[in-house]
């Protein structure tokens, strides 16, 4: 039977839309609907520099190979990209200028949006601009012979000044956004006005000019982010990444962003002078980085959602050792909702504890002050063997992860690199202890990264386990890691507990599904509960299909890109297929088999799409613990039954609202009051 699947980028573009949906509803406080607005500007931003060039290229690919039915499907998906796109940016304009302004300005809080300034602020404006701003200002003049070049995502204007009756000349001016703050704020007696710097610019372009201004358009251009790297290069991993780092900002026009009214002769200009393609050109609105309402200078608490206190994890108390604790018995963290201490304390007591002789660790993306960095660096000071994998490829991550890199080496610490045509994404942590004459073994697998920082607002969940064949097995890992060799699924089987993949991962879920289908056929209990962040593997896909054909009930909570299609008939209609957008980023990967009544349950790091399960070391543990199993289905059911913040994704990739029925039910919430009431019980 041939399977029908979503198109990966017109998916993404349709979460993207469930992001906007948000920005767009009235019950939620107005700052929050505004920093729905900037997450959905910097997806977009995402999407040109890393998903729009492949859709360029495959379009392009095709038309080489004459293979006119490929490519008019190519060319549609990419129409059809750029469609969604222009109507996502009108329904962002109406949601602002419509909505939320009024409401804001209603609040006494005027956000000053492609409109004159009001006198009572003129003044301020313009010493700030004399003071701060003009210090940053960099005009070139536009000429065939001058050296500009518009960096990634940089804004700028483009300025007409008039040299004759029918003479102009075009400077490009740069708008200092990552220098000073993008906004501007002046309280008047009750009011507060805000301004962004590209208008203060703009109002004082006569202080920068002695010719005369005839016009004034911002643009920004945004680049091709992918690394071109060998595919087995011998040399320093760090020094060939560091060498692509300094290209990157330099790389192929994916887009042209320019506000709308730009005279098409200065547009013309332009391209010509930058060596612009026709199809990256795109009328924007008047701002563009709007990802910077996430700085919008405001601090009223009514205009906020309510505070959710991240919880103390009170099952660790601090008077008992935290690694003398999780030998006992296994506990699992839930982030943001339980306070992320605990992790960071299994890092601290395993750097300073005499007995502690070796740590492993595997880093995707850690914060730019990481205290877990930090702690490693002890560790090796302390004369600890410090073993870190350092994922020097983690993309946009590269430079912080590689300053680690050299920090940790300093240090005494051994640097693992994986493979140039792999990725290590798995999220794990081995410290091994001496006990008398035996050795321990003491660990984290984590759905997420060990990154303080983005464990305030991602959900993530983390095992800490002392069970040895687990963590055994991750000793084995980092063995082979450290050989840097491709690994052979054929010739090297290790693990019997741990889902790998480029081991054992995708096998081990095919079968896992197959026992589902196996025992629906038999009239036994089956069912399969996935949660994850991305879906685009075919061949999980297209078993997945195979087994609601079958009969077998199938619920997906998949936040992003989905390209199974559910509800088809003779396909999927055994499939719901559930987004939830909220407070929180939904980011942990939980795979749940019913296995005839006695449930199995995985979480890891891997989302099911072709980068993970072919070109990535991911890692997915089983959950032997009852309690935390127990604990585990109680959250995914919440998210089953959440009719307040989750939607269905229908044939047509629109986000349907889940019918409200009495009462609502909130998961993230609900999760939220499970674990303040467990935390009150302890």
């Amino acid at each position: 039977m041939q399977f029908q699947f979503f198109n990966r980028d017109l998916s993404w573009l349709s979460f993207n839309e469930r992001v906007l949906q948000e920005a767009d509803r009235q019950s939620l406080p107005l700052l929050e609907r505004i920093n729905f607005l900037s997450i959905y500007s910097s997806n977009l931003d995402e999407f040109y520099r890393v998903r729009m060039p492949v859709l360029q290229a495959l379009h392009k690919i095709n038309n080489r190979k004459n293979n006119v039915e490929e490519g008019e499907l190519k060319l549609h998906d990419l129409h059809k990209a750029q469609q969604q796109i222009q109507q996502q940016q009108e329904h962002y304009g109406q949601i602002l200028t419509q909505s939320i302004l009024p409401q804001l300005d209603e609040k006494g809080i005027h956000l000053i949006y492609n409109q004159e300034f009001p006198a009572q602020i003129v003044q301020p404006v313009t010493d700030y601009f004399l003071s701060q701003v003009m210090a940053f200002l960099q005009p070139v003049v536009l000429t065939a012979e001058s050296a500009f070049f518009p960096e990634n995502n940089k804004l700028y204007f483009l300025v007409q000044l008039q040299t004759g009756a029918d003479e102009e000349q075009l400077v490009a001016l740069n708008i200092p956004s990552d220098e000073l703050p993008r906004f501007f704020s002046i309280p008047v007696q009750n009011e507060l006005y805000i301004v962004f710097i590209d208008d203060i610019i703009r109002y004082n372009l006569d202080k920068i000019f002695d010719l005369p201004v005839s016009g004034c358009y911002s643009f920004k251009i945004t680049r091709d982010a992918e690394f071109d790297f060998e595919d087995e290069y011998n040399g320093d991993l760090a020094e060939q990444l560091e060498k692509q780092l300094r290209k990157r900002d330099y790389g192929l026009a994916t887009r042209f962003l320019h506000q709308p009214g730009l005279p098409l002769r200065a547009l013309q200009t332009l391209s010509k002078l930058l060596g612009l393609r026709d199809g990256s050109l795109v009328a924007g609105g008047v701002y563009h980085n709007l990802k910077d309402f996430a700085t919008l200078p405001v601090n009223n608490a009514e205009l906020k959602v309510e505070k959710w206190p991240a919880l103390r994890y009170n099952a660790l108390p601090e008077t008992q050792s935290l690694l003398d604790k999780i030998g006992l018995q296994d506990y699992m963290l839930h982030t943001p909702y339980q306070s992320y201490d605990s992790i960071l304390r299994f890092f601290n007591e395993a750097a300073i504890r005499p007995n502690v002789e070796e740590i492993y660790v595997s880093l995707y993306r850690v914060a730019s002050d990481s205290k877990i960095v930090n702690a490693l660096i002890s560790a090796a000071h302390n004369g600890k063997k410090v073993f870190v994998l350092v994922e020097l490829k983690a993309r946009f991550d590269e430079a912080n992860n590689i300053k680690w890199a050299k920090k940790l080496k300093a240090a005494g610490a051994r640097l693992i690199y994986s493979v140039t045509a792999l990725k290590v994404h798995a999220k794990i942590a081995l410290v091994k202890l001496r006990a008398g004459t035996r050795t321990q073994y003491r660990g984290l697998l984590a759905t997420g990264n060990f990154n303080e920082n983005t464990a305030r607002f991602y959900t993530d969940h983390i095992l800490l386990t002392g069970n040895h064949q687990l963590l055994r097995e991750i000793e084995l890992l980092f063995i082979f890691l450290s050989k840097k060799q491709k690994p052979d699924s054929a010739k090297v089987k290790p693990f019997k507990n741990l889902l790998v993949a480029q081991f054992n991962l995708q096998q081990q879920f095919l079968e896992l599904i197959d026992a589902e289908i196996s025992n629906h056929k038999q009239g036994l209990p089956a069912f399969i509960t996935i949660k994850m962040n991305n879906l685009e593997e075919e061949v999980l896909i297209s078993k997945l299909y195979e087994a609601s054909n079958a009969g077998v009930k199938i619920n997906l909570i998949v936040r992003s890109i989905c390209r199974l299609i559910p509800g088809v008939a003779g396909q999927s209609e055994n499939i719901t297929v559930t987004r939830i957008v909220d407070r929180y980023l939904e980011h942990g990967r939980i795979f749940v088999f019913g296995n005839n009544g006695d449930t199995r349950v995985y979480m890891g790091s891997a989302d099911w799409m072709n980068r993970n399960i072919y070109h990535r070391i991911e890692v997915c543990f089983p959950i032997y613990d009852e309690a935390i199993k127990k604990e585990i289905l109680q959250f995914i059911n919440f998210q089953i039954q959440d009719n307040a913040q989750a939607v269905h994704l229908d044939t047509q990739l629109s986000n349907i609202p889940v019918e409200q029925n009495t009462p609502v039910l909130r998961s993230q919430q609900e999760i939220y009051k499970y674990l303040q009431q467990k935390a009150q019980s302890l």
